[in-house]
């Protein structure tokens, strides 16, 4: 089993910046993808970045905003927001994965509200 503990929600004014942590623990063995998603009230749940085997990939509605890093060594995955919009207000999910074998992991999700 893997776990996932997120930090750094808050309320934010537009155009201000947050940075937020995922540490996992756990079986953490062959984790090859991490990533940030996030869920909107009343909308579905989509990705924000992701870090994997392939390279990173970004939402194209995050794009130029947003930096996703990780630290092998620290287990660590963060996400870096800047010139932040109320449309990013949501809770934002870290999720592991192996992908080549199914299995994924959520964390408990982190409240972000930007104020306009």
């Amino acid at each position: 089993q893997v776990q996932l503990v997120e930090s750094g929600g808050a309320l934010v004014q537009a155009g201000g910046s947050l940075r937020l942590s995922c540490v996992a623990s756990g079986r953490i063995r062959s984790i090859n993808a991490m990533g940030w998603y996030r869920q909107a009230p009343g909308k579905q749940r989509e990705l924000v970045a992701s870090t994997h085997s392939s390279g990173i990939t970004y939402a194209d509605s995050v794009k130029g905003r947003v930096t996703i890093s990780r630290d092998n060594r620290k287990n660590l995955v963060t996400l870096q927001m800047s010139n932040l919009k109320p449309e990013d207000t949501a809770v934002y999910y870290c999720k592991a994965a192996r992908p080549h074998i199914g299995d994924t992991y959520w964390g408990q999700g982190t409240q972000v509200t930007v104020s306009s």
